[in-house]
């Protein structure tokens, strides 16, 4: 018997940005003068954003560690909601790229305090454990504090599932657990501190489409 999508759960936050957040590029090469750690930008207009991949890499982690799977795919539950290749499910859930709000955007293009467009440069050093001196100074940039962005999450339900309730918890949890982690690189040293707003859902239903 073949299972049928019945309908789509999209539920969306606001996410703010308590501390700076890096989402590292993939630059190979640095030019001359240039950031060591650039951020990721959408390359229409410049702007930062946050790749689904990273958020939901982020949360599964989190739930992975918190129910205690020794590795990626021991916890079904969890294989339900974000698939697992090795064992041919699909993922149920659907992570949008983030977009940062036109309001932030607006007010970060004609901010005097911004280092680069959008971003600021933050200065680092490692130090030496034993002449208590910085060594190897780099340039990180970030998305400033203050920022937020527009995130969208959605569940494909199917008529096998119980009305999609124990992945939206599941969801829920796992952005609970974010919120008292981080997104991004450098964490331990206080990026990526994350709020996410109420959620807005809404049920798009496609089982009165098809008798």
């Amino acid at each position: 018997m073949k299972t049928k999508l019945i309908k789509k759960l999209n539920i969306n936050y606001k996410m703010h940005l308590v501390t700076g957040l890096h989402i590292g590029d993939s630059k190979e090469n640095v030019e001359i003068g240039g950031i060591d750690n650039p951020i990721v930008r959408k390359s229409i207009d410049n702007v930062p954003y946050i790749p689904g991949s990273s958020i939901k890499g982020k949360i599964r982690s989190l739930l992975e560690q918190i129910s205690g799977a020794t590795e990626i795919g021991n916890d079904e539950a969890i294989n339900d909601l974000f698939g697992f290749a090795k064992k041919d499910k699909s993922s149920r859930l659907i992570v949008r790229d983030a977009y940062m709000t036109e309001v932030d955007q607006t007010a970060l293009s004609n901010s005097e305090f911004t280092d680069m467009p959008y971003s600021e440069v933050k200065f680092e050093n490692t130090i030496n454990r034993i002449t208590g001196k910085a060594d190897n100074p780099r340039q990180t940039e970030r998305i400033p504090a203050g920022v937020s962005f527009d995130v969208s999450f959605v569940i494909n339900v199917w008529d096998t599932d119980e009305d999609g309730e124990q992945s939206k918890a599941l969801l829920f949890k796992g952005i609970e657990a974010l919120e008292n982690d981080y997104l991004g690189g450098s964490g331990s040293r206080g990026y990526g501190q994350v709020k996410f707003s109420e959620p807005q859902v809404e049920e798009v239903a496609f089982n009165a489409y098809f008798k």
